[in-house]
């Protein structure tokens, strides 16, 4: 485990219990919008979506969501590949039409 890894692992909040108001990433269509509320996952899952840009108050916006393969979501003004797995542990509030 690299010293960046470890560090990341130690400043990690205690996961917590998803809202009911939100609903995971992989719900949303291509072009839907909304707001990071929190993430599902290890600590290793964790890390790695923090580093990408997906925190808590990030916007998000779904680029291309087939229901299959990859989703691409722009967050931070950067385009971002997750998988169908990584994609449906973030959770987020749908930004109202």
């Amino acid at each position: 485990m690299s010293d960046e890894e470890r560090t990341c692992l130690e400043e990690m909040p205690a996961p917590h219990t998803v809202a009911s108001d939100s609903v995971p990433l992989d719900s949303l269509l291509t072009g839907e919008q909304g707001v990071v509320v929190e993430m599902a996952g290890g600590r290793r899952l964790l890390c790695r979506m923090t580093s990408l840009g997906f925190t808590p108050g990030a916007e998000v916006t779904v680029v291309q969501n087939f229901g299959r393969g990859p989703l691409i979501a722009l967050v931070r003004d950067v385009r971002i590949a997750l998988g169908r797995g990584e994609a449906a542990k973030i959770y987020v509030r749908k930004d109202a039409p």
